[in-house]
């Protein structure tokens, strides 16, 4: 597996995974039904930020984007968010993605990583994030509207670098 910044001949092959993560409703909070243009938009991050992707050949297993928190006096803490392939699951790709991003933003100079909506019923990434060494700092009750749970809520997870 190789991590490389994503390229726009890369969005055909993210946009399949993409859209069936969004379209199962557990994971993120984009609206449902988005254009392949808008869901792009979304997740190809334009500088100062990154997308890269995890590839297996020409094979993308999974994707990241990363970049600030917020802009001008909060820029100093970076976030990001990942979406793995569901057919790819379970070969580290997580994990991978996670340890790439975390290298990334200690090289790019930033104090911390903050994740804004960890959904606190994806106890995969919870533990995943944990185990890189992220603390949830804070859950916001029924913040995330889980297609097969209902309100759930939405943990704020950190990491200082």
């Amino acid at each position: 597996m190789e991590i490389r910044v994503a390229t726009g001949d890369d969005w055909p092959r993210i946009w399949p995974f993409f859209e069936r993560i969004v379209a199962e409703g557990e994971t993120y909070a984009y609206p449902d039904g988005l254009s392949s243009d808008a869901a792009r938009r979304l997740w190809m991050e334009p500088a100062p930020g990154r997308t890269v992707v995890a590839v297996d050949g020409e094979t993308v297993l999974g994707s990241a984007k990363m970049g600030p928190n917020r802009p001008g006096r909060g820029a100093h803490i970076a976030t990001a968010s990942f979406m793995v392939d569901p057919q790819r699951q379970g070969r580290g790709v997580g994990r991978a993605l996670g340890r790439y991003v975390v290298d990334a933003a200690r090289a790019d100079g930033y104090h911390g990583i903050q994740f804004n909506a960890v959904v606190e019923t994806n106890t995969a990434a919870v533990a995943l994030w944990r185990s890189l060494g992220f603390e949830v700092l804070a859950t916001v009750p029924e913040a995330f509207d889980h297609a097969r749970h209902g309100l759930v809520g939405l943990h704020v997870m950190y990491q200082r670098l």
